[in-house]
């Protein structure tokens, strides 16, 4: 029988390969103001806002605020508020996939919590922008430096502002990397209570993710930007084309990806594929894949002293040391064994930087039979993370 992750394999390409040809994007549905909050947060009891947040660069971004849990009688500038940041390829429905008992941003609004939801650029909720349009290759000339550069101190400035609190953080994934790389560069820590970092990813060179890895190193993002595709061309029909392919079924796709995930709900995968993929930059894409390929932890390389030399005034890309994030900020990292893309060995070099962080101040905490989506949706998470991660709030 054929393999499913080559399957899996030979049709991406095949589908890369048209949409290359034909030069044409496959545009999201457009998703109005209120999308997610009407189809997936109201539907469950809860009162949702949309708030827009302007980012330095001109990005505007769709922010949902889940300011009270279903008892209702929450005050919502006297509850602490969390900003939660999902991972790549995803947006805020990342945290909505389960019921609400199982759902992280259910859980800490009945917890007490003003509950915050981060949408990405280029996502549905996050797709303005003073200037540009998505139509326009500029507005895709960005990489998740430019998250941590001006996406995440947009959306902390703005919950502070409104709410008149410093923030708890919680950051899955590619939420984890920027935040980690504006601590160690000192920022977003005056707005900051304490973060919660699950399948952190900072160091990428062990990734065992074999597609990924395959797609990375025929440098696939570096082809279609030269093709002339500064999007990230969007997956939903590809998705959708791959698990009616014969012998391949969703949840073989998911392992392929992310690791064998132990626990996820068939409902909660069929709830992740109407959202999932999501927009993002080809560039995006290019820096990510830099660090699988070269083990580094830097900004985005430019290929050339000379463009490095105009961008940082230095021939190489700046790194960023995990090492510098401050001995006494609060963090709580949760990471799995079976996790193919935050693998435990890249893991491991993190904490190696972090070993002189304040003892009280690091909570390390290891899922051996978690992968990467199982920190998201897998239906025991509530008991086994999230009730940590709520301990290590109230700390805090």
């Amino acid at each position: 029988m054929e393999n499913p992750s080559t399957t899996i394999l030979v049709v991406a390409l095949l589908w890369v390969s048209v949409v290359a040809a034909t030069r044409t994007k496959l545009q999201l549905i457009d998703d109005a103001d209120g999308g997610i909050c009407k189809s997936m947060v109201e539907t469950q009891g809860y009162t949702c806002q949309e708030h827009k947040v302007t980012a330095r660069d001109g990005y505007i971004l769709g922010l949902h605020r889940i300011p009270k849990g279903r008892s209702g009688n929450k005050t919502p500038n006297k509850e602490l508020p969390v900003l939660l940041q999902h991972g790549l390829l995803m947006d805020a429905s990342a945290w909505l996939l389960n019921p609400q008992d199982q759902a992280l941003a259910f859980i800490l609004a009945d917890n007490g919590f003003d509950v915050w939801l981060a949408n990405t650029r280029g996502t549905n909720s996050s797709r303005g922008h003073t200037l540009l349009t998505p139509n326009n290759p500029a507005y895709w000339d960005w990489s998740w430096d430019e998250l941590a550069a001006y996406d995440l101190p947009a959306l902390f400035e703005y919950v502070n502002n409104q709410t008149g609190q410093k923030l708890h953080y919680v950051g899955h994934s590619l939420g984890t990397l920027t935040a980690l790389a504006a601590f160690s560069q000192e920022n977003l820590l005056n707005l900051l209570r304490s973060a919660a970092l699950l399948s952190p990813v900072a160091y990428m060179g062990q990734m065992s993710s074999l597609f990924l890895r395959i797609l990375m190193n025929i440098f696939l993002a570096e082809k279609l930007k030269l093709l002339g595709l500064p999007e990230f061309p969007n997956g939903q029909q590809l998705v959708k084309f791959i698990c009616k392919t014969p012998g391949v079924d969703c949840s073989d796709f998911l392992a392929t990806i992310t690791g064998p995930n132990c626990c996820l709900s068939s409902a909660s995968k069929a709830t992740l594929f109407k959202n999932f993929p999501q927009s993002t930059a080809t560039k995006n894409m290019i820096h990510l894949s830099q660090m699988v390929r070269m083990g580094t932890l830097e900004m985005y390389d430019y290929g050339l002293e000379d463009a490095n030399m105009e961008h940082y005034k230095q021939p190489t890309p700046p790194v960023y040391n995990m090492a510098n994030i401050p001995k006494d900020v609060p963090l709580f990292l949760s990471y799995g064994g079976r996790d193919a893309i935050s693998d435990v060995n890249d893991v491991g070099l993190l904490l190696d930087n972090l070993k002189d962080h304040d003892k009280d101040k690091l909570v390390v905490e290891y899922r051996e039979d978690y992968a990467h989506l199982d920190f998201i949706m897998s239906v025991n998470a509530n008991q086994l993370v999230y009730n940590p991660i709520l301990a290590f709030f109230k700390l805090h």
